[in-house]
């Protein structure tokens, strides 16, 4: 039995990012593992410096300040930001929080194997190099679990330079779409696997165990994480077709506009919840798209970037909807718990 720490996203406050890193977790453990997550929580001159030395886009602070914003403003999105550690607290193991790369790297030094992934870890818009293990003592064994470029199109040369010397040592490469493998290959000439998120690691009656009931009757449920008119004149052709009344779980101040009833300050549990008792679901969330289809719930979904955007992230709502209609959802969770179970045994 090896002793796994999982670093991925865990503070930015979003339902699919805590479920699959749940899912992750739990998966290692039924491998038959000792296994934590790394708390990263890195303090405002680690933020800073990280923004600087990668690269990235100054407009990723404005992005901060604008959820900043509505949870200043929003009783229930502040709730939200207590309901998803409390979770963490429940379901999971943390370590203890690691604020820069020195705790870090003092953490990584109780694991055997360190895994990062899943989600959008290694995205080149807001790349960080603590998502890429480089903080791991020489020697220890790295895994990338099913991590996801996001994006399809090439980024600055300096952001594949440094995604090339970060790559480097992995004992195992998997990504999430085969979009991001192609995409890898070209920067790195790696080779990687592609696996599914590791919310698909779990069966429905698993995430039924998680799931508390939230909503009542028959309803049109929406959760968006984007800011588009677009999207609410969909919800009210949706609704004047369905007859069904419209629950919108908040995200964004334009939600919070809505005028609709909201499942405001719900956590995880009560997300997949609010997903399963729907009988029509419209999202434009890659793991909204995700609980849908694993609660088996009818589900519309609305892509959120424009084709022709460099950053556009709708490569994973393509891959998964190819991967559900060739596969099917047995399938796809065999394969990524052998391709897990593989890697960590090695």
């Amino acid at each position: 039995m090896a002793k796994v720490g999982i670093i991925t996203f865990l503070h930015n406050e979003n339902y699919g990012s805590s479920l699959q890193a749940y899912a992750l977790q739990r998966a290692v453990r039924e491998a038959g593992h000792d296994c934590e997550h790394i708390d990263y929580m890195p303090d405002r001159k680690e933020k800073i410096r990280n923004l600087l030395c990668s690269g990235n886009d100054l407009k990723l602070i404005a992005e901060g300040l604008r959820k900043r914003s509505v949870r200043s403003a929003q009783q229930g999105a502040r709730e939200k930001s207590g309901a998803i550690p409390a979770f963490y607290r429940e379901r999971m193991k943390l370590g203890p929080a690691c604020r820069n790369r020195a705790e870090l790297r003092k953490q990584a030094e109780k694991y055997d194997i360190l895994v990062c992934g899943s989600d959008q870890v290694w995205n080149p818009v807001w790349l960080n190099p603590a998502y890429f293990l480089t903080f791991a003592p020489e020697g220890t064994r790295k895994v990338a679990y099913a991590a996801s470029l996001g994006i399809r199109t090439m980024p600055a040369a300096r952001k594949v330079r440094k995604i090339r010397k970060w790559t480097e040592g992995f004992s195992a490469i998997s990504v999430r779409e085969e979009e991001g493998a192609e995409l890898l290959e070209k920067m790195t000439g790696l080779k990687a696997d592609v696996m599914p998120d590791p919310v698909c690691l779990l069966s429905r009656e698993e995430w039924e165990e998680v799931a508390v009931p939230c909503g009542d009757g028959p309803y049109l449920l929406c959760y968006f994480i984007g800011e588009n008119e677009s999207y609410w004149e969909k919800v009210r052709k949706l609704s004047a077709e369905s007859g069904l009344p419209v629950r919108v779980i908040p995200v964004t101040a334009e939600s919070y506009a809505s005028g609709y009833e909201r499942l405001d300050g719900i956590g995880p549990e009560r997300f997949l919840g609010a997903i399963r008792n729907a009988s029509l679901f419209c999202t434009d969330s890659f793991h909204g798209l995700a609980f849908g289809t694993i609660f088996g719930t009818k589900t519309e979904v609305i892509r959120r970037y424009r084709e022709d955007d460099p950053e556009s992230k709708n490569s994973r709502v393509d891959h998964f909807l190819r991967l559900r209609d060739e596969k099917g959802p047995d399938r796809i969770r065999e394969e990524g718990r052998e391709w897990l179970a593989r890697q960590l045994k090695a």
